[in-house]
């Protein structure tokens, strides 16, 4: 299972999130880089992970006109990004203008096109599954890779949305832990069997005192 955990590097310093990535690299590859540590750190801390061998989950919720939003993409492709997101209420013509830059800046330089992942509704907020379903058809109708939601709309996703797509689900809690702002969480089992293809958790690992303990027992 932690092939496919992603840990949110949720944090205001390089030097902290150096720590936890020295710490779990390799238990955990994959790296989120949220508005918070990416403003602390910059590129920074895209480097760093790229040189212990991790990859970048980049986590900035693009939302702006097209062309913005689609030069954006062609950095992040630059940075050799592995998976990064844009708010599917941006529209048709946003989204199409990211999945287009991320294609041709990955041909032109060579390199493995990002996944790009439309954000439905944070799980922060309270909502309906078929508010989620109506944001997420228009995210993969538009060439978007897959979304992000919790574990309770994934399963309706899986079912109501017959093409191929991956779902990226945030709000992982071990069993009995609570849930602070997060309102749709789930544990790593309830995810997987929901068909979540890879799991976001933070705060039970970056506030355990035994990093690597929280990590496990997660499963």
């Amino acid at each position: 299972m932690q092939s496919k955990i992603i840990l949110a590097l949720d944090l205001g310093s390089l030097d902290e999130a150096k720590y936890f990535i020295h710490k779990l690299y390799p238990k955990v590859k994959i790296f989120k880089v949220g508005l918070q540590l990416y403003t602390a750190a910059g590129p920074k801390i895209i480097q760093t992970i790229h040189q212990k061998g991790g990859e970048v989950f980049l986590d900035l919720k693009f939302f702006d006109i097209p062309n913005t939003v689609a030069q954006a993409i062609r950095e992040a492709v630059r940075q050799r990004i592995k998976m990064l997101t844009l708010h599917i209420l941006g529209g048709e013509a946003m989204l199409k203008a990211a999945v287009k830059a991320a294609k041709s800046e990955s041909e032109r330089r060579k390199v493995k096109k990002p996944l790009l992942l439309g954000v439905t509704i944070l799980t922060s907020q309270k909502t309906h599954p078929n508010q989620v379903l109506k944001l997420a058809k228009i995210g993969i109708n538009s060439g978007l890779d897959g979304v992000v939601c919790s574990a309770r709309e994934a399963r309706a996703l899986r079912s109501k949305i017959k093409r191929k797509f991956l779902i990226v689900t945030p709000g992982i809690r071990p069993k009995g832990v609570k849930k602070n702002d997060q309102k749709r969480t789930a544990t790593v089992k309830e995810a997987v069997q929901a068909g979540s293809n890879f799991l976001v958790v933070g705060r039970p690992i970056l506030e355990a005192n035994d990093p690597l303990k929280a990590l496990q027992l997660l499963e």
